[in-house]
């Protein structure tokens, strides 16, 4: 248990420092962009495989059980957060890494960002809080809420750093948007741009989504179905 909250407050903490601005700019002045990049995604890689060693290995601590509950949850929030998830992979976002490049047009409201400037890391949360709800035991406290942290946090270090890079081409962006689903279109009228996401995104996720529930007992060895 020590050497899974080691690694994985490693795993988060090193994302939220790396990402205050002045920590940023000054490592990357003296690496290089590309090295930094590079540098980050290895340490990332390390810690991360570091923690999913760890929570193999560590006991079981039962801290709640919810049942066949637990699972029926699960099984909700996943597809919802593999569509999140593949259509924050596959389309164009300032919040997304690269996509935060200056210039002078305006940054364009259009397809996903329409719900959420952050559909990517509300699919890691989701699939976060998903695991939660099926595994209540003290390591996937540590490993899954880790990661809810990592997701829910990052989109306000996004959103500082994105308005620090883009100025008031992020301010304009982020009053027409919203971090959380749907907000925008509540609070100003901003209308979803359904066609701008498309249809196969979504049903992508939704075949990823089947073929995790055909393999996940094979590749994790837990199963999915609600026992009772």
């Amino acid at each position: 248990m020590l050497s899974l909250f080691l690694a994985m407050t490693g795993f988060v903490g090193s994302h939220f420092l790396l990402s205050v601005p002045t920590v940023r700019s000054r490592v990357v002045a003296r690496l290089g962009e590309p090295a930094f990049l590079g540098a980050y995604s290895l340490l990332s890689a390390l810690l991360l495989a570091w923690a999913v060693m760890a929570y193999r290995g560590a006991p079981v601590i039962l801290l709640w059980d919810l049942g066949g509950a637990g699972r029926w949850i699960a099984m909700v929030l996943m597809p919802l957060a593999l569509m999140l998830a593949v259509i924050g992979l596959t389309v164009r976002n300032p919040t997304a890494v690269g996509g935060d490049r200056p210039g002078d047009r305006p940054i364009p409201v259009k397809g996903i960002v329409t719900i959420t400037r952050h559909p990517f890391l509300w699919g890691a949360a989701l699939w976060a809080l998903a695991h939660l709800a099926a595994n209540g035991d003290a390591a996937s406290l540590v490993l899954f809420g880790g990661m809810a942290i990592l997701a829910l946090g990052g989109m306000a270090a996004i959103d500082a750093k994105r308005a620090v890079k883009l100025g008031a081409r992020w301010r304009d962006f982020s009053r027409a948007t919203s971090a959380v689903p749907f907000a925008a279109a509540l609070r100003n009228g901003t209308a979803v741009d359904w066609n701008g996401i498309g249809l196969w995104r979504p049903a992508l996720g939704l075949v990823l989504y089947g073929i995790l529930l055909a393999v996940h007992g094979w590749l994790f060895g837990v199963p999915v179905w609600p026992v009772r």
